[in-house]
């Protein structure tokens, strides 16, 4: 298991905000990624949601180099030697049956396993980990429901994805054991898909703003 997170952390507190890509299109992959660590966003989540996602990722790391750009939606062991062999620097899996933690505790780079419960939170942390995708936040019970994890749980820190927008921001990044949210609010489809990749830089400007009020 790599427990190296310095380097990650350190952009984390620069920019607590990891936006989760959905790429379509190789063609968008630069360029979005140039939008996006333009506006100082620089660990960047490209989920495994379409054919091209690990071309994209390749693409991503090779254009960035200094930022952080892994894989989401990791479901097998498979999915992270996939991200990892294209250069993801960290894999997101959306939940942790015991086949994956252990796929992930071999892992040579930082895995993010995903949780939704006490329970499942207990079950990724007597595998070794610490952070965790806390998902889906929003129908999981959101800001409240991590407020509650922070009595039992002091050790573990989350990173909720999934209901997360500049609206509830502040609910989330008030918390001590949040490190940072996931959100794909500064990337929508149609800008994407459209190209207007400064319109998409502005947003994540706007986001990265937001979050540095709240996180001085």
């Amino acid at each position: 298991m790599s427990t190296d997170w310095t380097a990650m952390k350190r952009a984390l507190v620069r920019c607590p905000i990891i936006p989760v890509l959905t790429v379509k299109d190789v063609a968008q992959a630069a360029p979005l990624a140039q939008a996006l660590v333009s506006a100082e966003m620089t660990v960047l989540e490209v989920t495994l949601r379409t054919d091209c996602a690990v071309d994209a990722i390749r693409i991503m790391a090779a254009a960035k180099p200094d930022a952080w750009v892994g894989g989401g939606t990791a479901l097998a062991a498979a999915d992270i030697e996939r991200i990892i062999g294209a250069g993801g620097r960290f894999v997101v899996t959306p939940g942790a049956p015991a086949r994956l933690l252990a796929a992930a505790v071999a892992a040579a780079v930082p895995v993010i396993p995903g949780i939704a419960t006490v329970t499942e939170a207990l079950t990724a942390r007597d595998a070794g980990f610490r952070f965790m995708k806390f998902f889906p936040a929003g129908p999981a019970g959101g800001a409240a429901a991590l407020k509650a994890f922070a009595g039992p749980l002091p050790d573990l820190v989350f990173c909720p994805t999934g209901g997360v927008s500049l609206d509830n921001l502040a609910d989330y990044l008030s918390l001590p054991n949040v490190v940072a949210v996931g959100g794909s609010w500064m990337v929508p489809e149609n800008l994407i898909t459209q190209g207007r990749f400064d319109e998409i830089a502005v947003l994540a400007r706007r986001a990265v703003d937001r979050a540095r009020q709240l996180r001085p």
